[in-house]
């Protein structure tokens, strides 16, 4: 049966009105009942909780002039959606199931992986591994929108930043600091500024004195830029790349469903070579309303290499 120590923090879990921790730990009792065997209980817990997932998650409401700048949202995405090589989605795995057996960690003085860097081009997965984490685990996501935070602020953009970690640390969930280039620079560049030193300063204090319970995540498309000092302040950092032809492949084949005509894959995915999962999601979308707008019912081969190939002419 469960450990004296999951009853205790699912008992407390209910008494602080904290349902998401509730369904977590009923979760790793879902676990633990699985693997000494007991499959039928295991089943029964896990079939409460997805039934419990249609009452949707609360959204927070922020002070004044932090709502521009958070975007939330309640996804309801998996692991299995991500078109990525298998070691990635290992280690995506990994944060999942460290959060949610950090009980256990607890115990032995150690703690689950939270503060995590995505790193890759543009269109690669980075924001939708955010979204993932945030599925899997039943918590908001909240978006922070770097570009309203420098440009709109600059001159106060620690004290937002500040207001922001706070947020942080009294709403538990996934934080997202999109396109984070825009403050995490070399401090050493010529082209740096004071104000955005103060502001890595600044960030570089918060997580690294950040104990909340949330997850929190930096995206960026060119990890070179980078100052070198935020490197050590994650617990992981996640490399992202175009998609191989086998990938590209499967994403076509996810993409296109029902409306894929009769046609080798093998040959598309060539054409799809250099674009990121984003662009390729794009062109099979285009394909599919065009078909349906000459009305069709299947995309054919020319029409989707014709889509590729006008993703590609963008870059021209």
């Amino acid at each position: 049966m469960a450990k004296a120590e999951q009853i205790k923090s699912l008992i407390k879990s209910h008494l602080d009105n904290d349902p998401e921790r509730f369904l977590t730990i009923a979760l790793q009792l879902a676990a633990h009942e699985a693997r000494k065997g007991h499959n039928d209980l295991a089943n029964d817990i896990r079939k409460l909780v997805d039934k419990s997932k249609i009452t949707p998650i609360k959204v927070a409401s922020f002070r004044q002039g932090l709502d521009e700048l958070i975007f939330t949202s309640n996804p309801d995405a998996r692991l299995s959606e991500l078109i990525a090589p298998d070691a990635l989605k290992k280690r995506i795995g990994r944060i999942l199931r460290e959060y949610r057996q950090q009980e256990k960690l607890k115990t032995h003085g150690l703690s689950n992986r939270r503060k995590i860097l995505l790193a890759g081009p543009p269109g690669t997965g980075k924001t939708m591994t955010a979204s993932i984490i945030a599925g899997e685990l039943h918590l908001p996501c909240f978006i922070i929108q770097m570009d309203k935070l420098v440009t709109k602020f600059m001159g106060e953009t620690s004290a937002k930043l500040r207001q922001i970690f706070d947020v942080i640390q009294q709403h538990r969930g996934i934080f997202l600091f999109d396109e984070f280039d825009a403050i995490g620079g070399e401090r050493g560049l010529d082209n740096d500024v004071g104000e955005m030193r103060r502001v890595l300063n600044s960030f570089l204090q918060f997580i690294e004195n950040d104990r909340s319970e949330s997850i929190i995540i930096a995206g960026t498309n060119n990890p070179r830029l980078l100052d070198q000092a935020l490197f050590r302040r994650f617990d992981d950092i996640l490399y992202y790349q175009y998609p191989t032809p086998s990938e590209a492949e499967h994403l076509i084949a996810n993409c296109l469903g029902v409306f894929k005509g009769q046609f080798s894959l093998k040959s598309i995915c060539e054409k799809a070579k250099g674009l990121s999962h984003a662009e390729i999601t794009q062109a099979c979308n285009d394909a599919i309303k065009e078909t349906i707008l000459n009305g069709k019912n299947k995309v054919t081969k020319t029409l989707l290499l014709s889509m590729l190939h006008d993703r590609k002419a963008a870059y021209k």
